[in-house]
């Protein structure tokens, strides 16, 4: 037996989803992608993927000035 909790709310009434389009984002994937996912302790440190970047382009440069 159903519920009034078992109810999706209006606002998350599927006919606002729009028509699904097959393939949307399938240009975007094939020129790259690299989604990396981060532990919860590093987000708080790292909250952008500007932060995350910054931080990468600084090891990055360290390691470049000690390598052989």
């Amino acid at each position: 037996m159903k519920n009034s909790e078992d109810e999706l709310r209006s606002e998350y009434s599927l006919g606002d989803l729009g028509k699904p389009v097959r393939g949307k984002h399938h240009d975007s994937y094939k020129e790259g992608s690299n989604v990396v996912v981060i532990e919860p302790d590093l987000a708080t440190l790292f909250p952008n993927s500007d932060a995350v970047n910054e931080a990468l382009r600084q090891y990055a440069a360290s390691i470049k000035k000690t390598a052989p």
